[in-house]
């Protein structure tokens, strides 16, 4: 690759999610700036939708951030940022019933949860550790080092893509309870799901640019290997 096409490629990488990040923004901006006909806040409607599906032991927290909202498996706590927690509006809906999605992902052991999170110990040590292990291979000559690093990253690229199933799945989940629990109608169902197909845009974003860091190690290693 050129020095061009190496500039270019490295735009690419800052340019996805950069722009996956201010779709989430501006979606989330216009959206929650609509109330739901419910006029349900996003704590009520992760309630709400809790209870439905019987799982009474698992707690709504408020925590500090923007959309910093995420499902605890461990203390099975749903923790839901102050915008969508005290939100009414379709954002809030959205993003409270998607973080509910995936404790009933929990509740049903869903599958790819459950890989994703015996993923996580080597997924987490392959991106702490397999950049360094790919640079000090291809600086020293050591290529035994750089493959020990591609196979670490392998794993936290693999975590990118099995979480790309479970966060769509818990968006279709989220879009179910949603209408069924009567939180929203007719046309919010549309608006409602931009948001959710927003969301889902980042982890598209950061699986694509994972890839693709992954095939050029590798290509590097190919050729580092036929030079020798």
């Amino acid at each position: 690759m050129g020095f061009g096409g190496y500039l270019i490629y490295l735009a690419l990488l800052m340019i996805i999610p950069l722009w996956a990040q201010s779709k989430v923004k501006s979606t989330y901006k216009k959206y929650s700036q609509k109330p739901t006909s419910s006029m349900l806040t996003g704590a009520q409607v992760a309630r709400k939708i809790l209870d439905d599906n019987g799982l009474y032991d698992v707690q709504i927290e408020e925590t500090k951030g923007m959309l910093s909202d995420h499902y605890d498996p461990r203390k099975k706590v749903v923790r839901l940022s102050s915008g969508i927690f005290h939100g009414q509006s379709m954002a809030s809906s959205a993003v409270a019933a998607h973080e509910v999605g995936h404790a009933i992902q929990d509740q049903q052991e869903y599958a790819f949860l459950r890989f994703r999170s015996a993923l996580v110990p080597v997924a987490s040590l392959g991106s702490n550790l397999s950049i360094f292990l790919i640079i000090i291979g291809f600086i020293t000559g050591a290529l035994e080092w750089a493959l020990f690093g591609i196979i670490f990253m392998s794993a936290a690229v693999l975590f990118q893509l099995v979480t790309l199933p479970v966060e769509f799945d818990a968006s279709n989940r989220a879009m179910g309870q949603l209408v069924s629990a009567g939180v929203i109608r007719n046309n919010e169902e549309r608006e409602t799901k931009k948001v959710l197909n927003a969301a889902a845009m980042t982890y598209v974003a950061a699986a694509l640019v994972a890839v693709a860091e992954l095939l050029r190690f590798i290509l590097m290693f190919v050729a580092a290997n036929n030079n020798d």
